[in-house]
């Protein structure tokens, strides 16, 4: 059957428009595994007791973490509302040419976790919190028990890779020690 003709155009855009979307709908892609990296922002200034900027020594240690994700295929940056968070994360996510999102610092970590493993099928993904928070997003994205942070550590890097399987491990490290400017 012959589509009449004034009818073809927008079929084959409908038909296009369907195709985009299928193709955009997030699957789990067995060969790029999902990966979140997860960190506390970097050494905050005393320029401000509530919305602190980082210090010298934390923008050095922002910088760092972008090139130690440069070659990551990095899908998302996310921080908190917060300038030290955000400053810690804005270094990686510029170099992947990437917006940074906002998340709510006081948000439940399983509520959290449950939507970015929803929103995100494969790639790397970067999320930037505080020492009260980092502990429990890591749990939250691994199922698994993650070790308390003490207000003084800046540099551990906690990797949460789920697989096509949807099976999480955790790898933690440390990252970018930064001397003094």
């Amino acid at each position: 059957m012959r589509l009449p003709h004034r009818f073809r155009l927008p079929f084959a855009l409908l038909l296009a428009s369907l195709a985009a979307a299928c193709s955009t709908a997030p699957t789990r892609d067995a060969s790029a595994p999902l990966t979140f990296v997860v960190v506390r922002h970097a050494e905050k200034a005393t320029d401000d007791p509530e919305n602190p900027s980082l210090s010298a020594i934390g923008q050095a240690r922002a910088v760092a973490l972008a090139e130690r994700l440069r070659g990551a295929p990095l899908v998302a940056a996310y921080a908190t509302e917060f300038r030290r968070t955000q400053q810690t994360a804005q270094p990686t996510a510029d170099v992947h040419r990437l917006p940074m999102k906002a998340y709510y610092a006081r948000g439940p970590a399983s509520e959290i976790a449950a939507q970015w493993k929803q929103s995100h099928r494969g790639g790397t993904v970067l999320v930037v919190g505080h020492s009260n928070t980092v502990p429990d997003l890591v749990a939250a994205l691994c199922g698994c028990e993650t070790a308390p942070m003490d207000d003084r550590e800046y540099d551990r890097l906690s990797i949460v890779r789920i697989g096509s399987d949807g099976r999480a491990t955790l790898e933690v490290g440390r990252y970018g020690a930064p001397s003094s400017p």
